[in-house]
């Protein structure tokens, strides 16, 4: 069993503190991409985007934050 949780937020980028992060000692790399939804979106349909998690965050921005007009 797996409980996530997404969490949502506007920022500017003064806000931001650094390129990346995660713990080198357990084996993580994470980069942060600034992406328009859009662009998100197209990278879901083409594949570039597939994890699961992220998808389904991402659709939820799309029928939540920027709903169709």
């Amino acid at each position: 069993t797996e409980k996530l949780h997404f969490f949502i937020a506007e920022y500017e980028a003064p806000m931001r503190v650094g390129n990346g992060g995660g713990l080198a000692e357990e084996g993580e790399d994470i980069e942060v991409l600034e992406l328009g939804i859009d662009e998100a979106l197209a990278m879901v349909a083409d594949g570039r985007i597939s994890d699961a998690k992220t998808v389904m965050l991402l659709y939820y921005v799309q029928l939540h934050v920027f709903p169709p007009r």
